[in-house]
């Protein structure tokens, strides 16, 4: 069971990794290079819908953790499985305090509608993200370092 946990927590984790890379590195870049600012739409309608999604998987990746952690006391394994769990509470932390307020405004956002300092806004998010992406993958390479 233990080695089954360890998997299936970093198939989770690693799939959001590559989730909240690919955002970060490819589809906001994509979309603030569309002309007239016509990614406002698209991140307005990504906001919502991976809004409602990633909590989930934020917050199973965290129980997936300490459930690893917890199976795993003691073992060779336990101290990166808990730390890499701590960098995914963390990561929970930092997406409540910070980056959710940011993500519930540019989700009301439509094209006729947006504030003058929406780039400033979206730079924030987009700034708080790259650390918020940092951060899982250190939780990632620890999990996976755990299971190998």
């Amino acid at each position: 069971m233990h080695n089954a946990l360890g998997v299936i927590a970093v198939v989770v984790v690693g799939l959001m990794v590559g989730v909240e890379f690919a955002v970060a590195v490819f589809v906001n870049p994509i979309l603030d290079r569309l002309p007239n600012d016509g990614g406002v739409q698209a991140r307005s309608d990504g906001a919502r819908v991976l809004g409602r999604i990633m909590p989930f998987w934020y917050i199973g990746s965290v129980v997936l953790g300490s459930v690893w952690a917890a199976v795993s006391r003691g073992g060779a394994g336990a101290p990166l499985v808990a730390t890499g769990t701590a960098l995914l509470v963390l990561s929970v932390v930092m997406s409540v305090l910070l980056l959710v307020p940011i993500n519930k405004r540019v989700a009301t956002w439509s094209k006729e509608g947006v504030p003058a300092d929406w780039k400033q806004q979206v730079g924030r998010w987009d700034r708080l993200h790259y650390a918020r992406v940092g951060i899982i993958v250190c939780a990632f390479a620890l999990f996976t370092v755990a299971l190998a």
